[in-house]
């Protein structure tokens, strides 16, 4: 599969344990936001809703510009959770770099009529103000001599020169869409990275429940002969709990930081991610996400696309072999007045003209096929090496989501139920005294890093998921998805 190359004819991601009546209850904090295997409908951004492109060259008098994609009406700047479509329709309306690119089409599109065009007439008069230096005919004193000329190429090379202005235009609109392709995966990205933050501060403030219940645990045994260090292990604890609070917090304003300048309001918009993160079952298939590559990716399009305008430009070369031709006619003013011949009769006379270029310099014009010709197999190699890396570039990222997808699994079914088990008995050994504090401790610290570690790996999938979408150049359709 990997070994094909497409043709470039058309520019075509709990048990409890028992416990002590005289030590009160500790219970383990809540972790289902992040815990819970959640599998729903991958939600697709209004850019990737499109369908694929034609790859069909396009018509050389399509001059339409995009549209610009509409942004939800239902919430305006409100600081209410938004999910990740609404910031990315914003920054795909909003964006300058996405305003730059689609005038770039709009004057390329411009350049198509030019192109095809014939080179402006010529005009021009020659007279004669002083009459004893006149030309003189034996019909008369020539006052005036007009001429207007046209230059009119080969037909065919008026032709050659529309079709390259028109594969510019493609070129123009596979930047767009790379363009498009990279802001919603820069905008996906800070949302993730905004919603880890949320998630872990929402996870560590649950925790504040439990490690006030172990302060309390703590200082009952003290009470009735335990040791003073495990109430101030316990305070120590409560204190690390503020002090990962105020990073995850700058954090959380940083990523809003990031999020607010891709939609061109970096100082006064705080935007606020939804609780539930869409994501898939899986990853796909690679060799459907090859396919999706192939059919969608705008960098392979940009280059088939230069690959059409390179041969049109060979083409072009070429028909320098065949002759430019001018034509014209002219108009001579003749007057009887001063002129020596006696025979003058004062008629004007008009003429017709024709012309051509003689192209005898063929090492010249042989030269510019060679150009040309070099130029179109450098732009094929050029996307034969991007193919490949295109195709590292899913594999990578489909091994590392993958990856993820296993470990979340590991983490959801077997490493935090059995640490959440593990922490109830340890309380209720340390209750017995069968357990010192400073274990009870370390296993709730595992525990919180464990369900830090879940928000991490669910931030870290939709953002690998991501770039795979970015990689691939839209949303692979086949991508198997439950509603919760």
């Amino acid at each position: 599969m990997l070994g094909k190359r497409p043709s470039f004819e058309q520019p075509s991601l709990q048990a409890a344990s028992s416990e002590s009546d005289l030590l009160p209850d500790v219970q383990v904090a809540p972790v289902s936001h992040v815990v819970e295997a959640k599998q729903v409908v991958f939600d697709q951004s209004p850019s990737d809703e499109r369908p694929p492109r034609n790859t069909e060259e396009p018509d050389a008098d399509d001059g339409n510009e995009p549209e610009p994609v509409q942004v939800p009406t239902a919430v305006q700047d409100a600081p209410a959770p938004q999910p990740v479509e609404y910031y990315i329709a914003r920054a795909l309306q909003s964006h300058p770099r996405l305003a730059a690119a689609r005038l770039r089409v709009a004057a390329a599109t411009q350049e198509i009529p030019q192109a095809r065009a014939l080179s402006d007439p010529t005009w021009n008069n020659t007279f004669w103000p002083i009459e004893d230096n006149a030309l003189q005919t034996a019909g008369g004193r020539i006052a005036h001599q007009m001429m207007l000329q046209q230059q009119v190429p080969w037909p065919e090379k008026l032709r050659a020169r529309a079709a390259i202005a028109s594969r510019e235009v493609g070129i123009a609109r596979a930047e767009l869409e790379q363009a498009e392709r990279e802001i919603t995966e820069a905008v996906r990205l800070a949302y993730y990275e905004l919603w880890y933050a949320t998630e872990a501060i929402a996870v560590v403030e649950d925790n504040r429940a439990l490690v006030s219940d172990l302060v309390t645990l703590a200082e009952t045994r003290y009470r009735t002969g335990g040791a003073q260090q495990d109430v101030l292990r316990a305070e120590l604890e409560a204190e690390r709990l503020e002090d990962e609070l105020i990073r995850l917090r700058s954090q959380r304003t940083a990523a809003q930081a990031d999020l607010g300048a891709l939609l061109q309001r970096p100082l006064e918009l705080a935007p606020e991610p939804v609780r539930e993160l869409n994501l898939p079952e899986n990853a796909g298939e690679l060799d459907q996400l090859v396919d999706a590559a192939l059919a969608c990716s705008p960098e392979l399009r940009e280059l088939a696309w230069q690959i059409a305008r390179d041969r049109e430009r060979e083409r072009l070369a070429c028909l320098q072999r065949y002759p430019d031709f001018q034509l014209g006619v002219g108009w001579s003013a003749v007057t009887e007045d001063d002129a020596l011949s006696g025979v003058a009769n004062g008629n004007d006379n008009l003429s017709f003209m024709l012309g051509m270029t003689l192209p005898v310099w063929r090492e010249k014009i042989d030269a510019g096929v060679r150009e040309a010709a070099a130029n179109r197999a450098a732009t094929a190699r050029t996307r034969e090496a991007e193919e490949d890396a295109i195709y590292g570039r899913i594999r990578r990222l489909l091994a590392e989501a993958e990856g993820l997808f296993q470990q979340l699994e590991l983490y959801r079914t077997r490493i935090i139920p059995r640490t959440e088990r593990t922490l109830q008995l340890a309380t209720a050994d340390y209750r017995g005294e069968r357990v010192d504090f400073f274990s009870l401790i370390d296993i709730y610290q595992e525990l919180l890093v464990y369900q830090v570690q879940i928000a991490r790996m669910e931030a870290s999938l939709a953002g690998t998921l991501a770039r795979l979408d970015r990689a691939v150049g839209c949303p692979l359709p086949t991508r198997n998805a439950v509603s919760e």
